[in-house]
């Protein structure tokens, strides 16, 4: 991936993190021989998508999906024709139908980022076939860095899994709305991620505040 997508992330790219650590993990992903994920234009989606304004709630999970053709850049999401679910999606799909009524149709959450979710993993790329084959690699440098930068007023968080809790460990549970279960992978979704309710939790916390709801189960038609 060449540095002129960082132009694309908006005020991002003023963390540390791109001027420190970037340059040398980027060299090292031209290096790597094998398959990446998500595709290079994809890895920094998730942050070109919500801005740091506009994040209001933070689902941070494990590492992109290592199924080649799964992966687009935001955690747990995937294109719309995807099928069948990778099955962390669908055991979200899962706990969200005994949580609030309802699911997304198909993989693609990326109608959740439009409404201020960012949908971040702790690394953001992963070989081809390998889970957590990228963990040694820095990014949870900017995973914190980011969690950093959005310390500066309330958020709701969702930590998924123990990489997700060891990196969010800094976030301020009396000040945010801050969840933390087992990931939500056929290993672990019944070790805590199952009935849960992370979804009415943080839009009870939401409209406590004043804030709307997030909708979580309905993306908008589009015509």
């Amino acid at each position: 991936m060449s540095t002129h997508r960082l132009n694309h992330l908006g005020a991002w790219p003023d963390l540390p993190f791109f001027t420190t650590d970037w340059p040398r993990i980027e060299a090292a992903l031209h290096a790597e021989q094998r398959q990446i994920l998500p595709p290079a234009p994809l890895i920094f989606r998730a942050l070109e998508q919500v801005q740091p304004d506009a994040v209001r709630v933070v689902i941070l999970g494990q590492d992109p999906y290592p199924t080649p053709g799964h992966a687009h850049g935001l955690a747990f999401s995937a294109e719309a024709d995807v099928c069948p679910l990778p099955r962390s999606l669908g055991n979200i799909f899962k706990e969200m139908q005994g949580d609030i009524g309802g699911c997304p149709p198909n993989a693609d959450l990326s109608f959740w980022a439009d409404q201020g979710v960012l949908l971040l993993n702790t690394v953001l790329t992963v070989p081809a076939g390998e889970a957590k084959g990228h963990d040694k690699l820095g990014w949870q440098i900017l995973t914190r860095q980011i969690l950093d930068r959005l310390a500066d007023q309330p958020r709701a968080y969702l930590l998924w899994g123990a990489g997700a809790h060891k990196t969010a460990q800094g976030v301020d549970a009396s000040a945010n709305l801050k969840i933390e279960t087992a990931h939500p992978s056929p290993l672990s979704a019944r070790r805590g991620f199952f009935g849960s309710r992370p979804f009415s939790r943080v839009n009870g916390w939401l409209q406590a505040r004043g804030a709307r709801a997030i909708n979580w189960a309905n993306p908008p038609e589009t015509s």
